[in-house]
């Protein structure tokens, strides 16, 4: 007994190493297969047995389907179906949820001993319950050909692989279902976005049905005008559906696609866009769509009064985690004394686009002493 202790102890050392490490494989596995046969791979190396595999339960037909394994016939894993009833081993510790421990099959009067383990010689099984908290996944089992003994203390090894690969099952089912439910989600965004943009579009169609027959110059204009401002909100919401992720909208596809639909509009008119690729919360892509809007619908109108001429749109990140947003000409220029921020004195335009830039962040600024107008926003991401 004294020379066996020292062996025995060296074992027990060496599993509960085993199991540590595969405790954070556990924890960083993505997917389950690869994990399960990486189970079954250090669970025989720590029984020093010949064969292992996991077995996933298939309630509809009651069966137990080996998934992973090691040591078996090649085509063994992910075909062999064994019974899942009380009369097998693997079987009664799915069904008791107790463990097994049999070292003489041949002889074994409680269980029939499965095909799959009479094709191979296998003489002794334990077996354990892989569990979650949703219900028994399978069995974990360690078999071997040579005589030996499997004792109650390899339960304890074999059980801690189990429990891990149950813990595992768990979280990547709730993350799947997380997933699921963020997709589902975002689904609904893309389509309330897409309605929101064909509903605007009938709104823009009513306004241009009214100005039509309309008489008067003054209510043709605002009519018009408001029905560009729709159709810019409608155009925004086209384009926020169509990103490839409304969790964080792409500021360079964003806009580029945005100033793409603007210079279908105006092709007399060249419009640059210069943008880069920072990410910011989808609440403020549409103030910041519109903002663009705004300013680049008006470079097109009084920039260049007597011809055609260039409109820059630019996004650069600010350093701080903000993005510093531009939009400028080289044309007529602004009055003197313009004073974007003037609650009163501004034009409707300039009241919408102040409104805009308080949403963004703001304040909205004018570059002096240059050539046209060059509107510039600090746009502050909220905390």
């Amino acid at each position: 007994m004294t020379e066996l202790a020292p062996k025995a102890l060296a074992i027990r050392l060496r599993q509960q190493a085993i199991l540590s490490d595969f405790g954070v494989e556990a924890l960083r596995a993505t997917e389950l297969l690869p994990l399960l046969q990486r189970a079954t791979e250090l669970c025989a190396e720590g029984m020093e047995a010949q064969f292992c595999k996991a077995l996933e339960y298939k309630p509809h037909q009651d069966c137990l389907l080996v998934c992973a394994g090691v040591g078996w016939a090649p085509d063994a894993v992910g075909t062999t179906i064994i019974e899942a009833d009380l009369a097998s081993p693997a079987g009664y510790a799915l069904k008791t949820g107790r463990p097994v421990i049999s070292n003489h099959l041949q002889a074994e009067t409680r269980f029939r001993t499965p095909k799959l383990m009479a094709d191979h010689g296998i003489r002794r099984a334990i077996n354990v319950l892989i569990a979650n908290s949703e219900g028994n996944y399978g069995v974990l089992e360690v078999d071997d050909t040579r005589e030996g003994q499997f004792e109650e203390a390899d339960i304890a090894f074999m059980q801690g692989f189990a429990n891990l690969v149950g813990g595992a099952i768990e979280r990547q089912r709730a993350e799947a279902r997380l997933k699921a439910a963020l997709e589902r989600q975002e689904l609904l965004l893309r389509e309330m976005s897409h309605r929101v943009k064909n509903s605007l579009a009938v709104v823009a169609g009513f306004l241009g049905l009214q100005a039509r027959g309309s008489d008067n110059a003054d209510v043709k204009e605002a009519l018009a005008d408001a029905r560009t401002r729709v159709e810019a909100v409608a155009q925004v919401h086209d384009q926020l559906w169509r990103q490839p992720s409304l969790e964080a909208i792409d500021v360079a596809g964003f806009l580029q696609a945005l100033c793409g639909k603007l210079q279908e509009s105006a092709p007399h008119h060249h419009l640059i866009c210069d943008a880069a690729t920072v990410n910011i919360p989808a609440d403020l892509a549409i103030p910041l769509g519109l903002f663009v809007n705004e300013l680049v619908t008006n470079a097109f109108k009084y920039a260049y009064p007597d011809g055609a001429g260039e409109i820059r749109v630019s996004a650069r990140p600010d350093g701080e985690g903000g993005l510093i947003l531009g939009v400028a000409d080289d044309g007529a220029g602004l009055p003197d004394g313009f004073d974007p921020s003037a609650p009163r004195s501004a034009s409707l335009g300039m009241r919408i686009v102040n409104s805009l830039a308080r949403q963004l962040g703001g304040p909205l600024t004018v570059a002096p002493d240059v050539q046209g107008a060059h509107f510039l926003l600090r746009v502050v991401p909220p905390v």
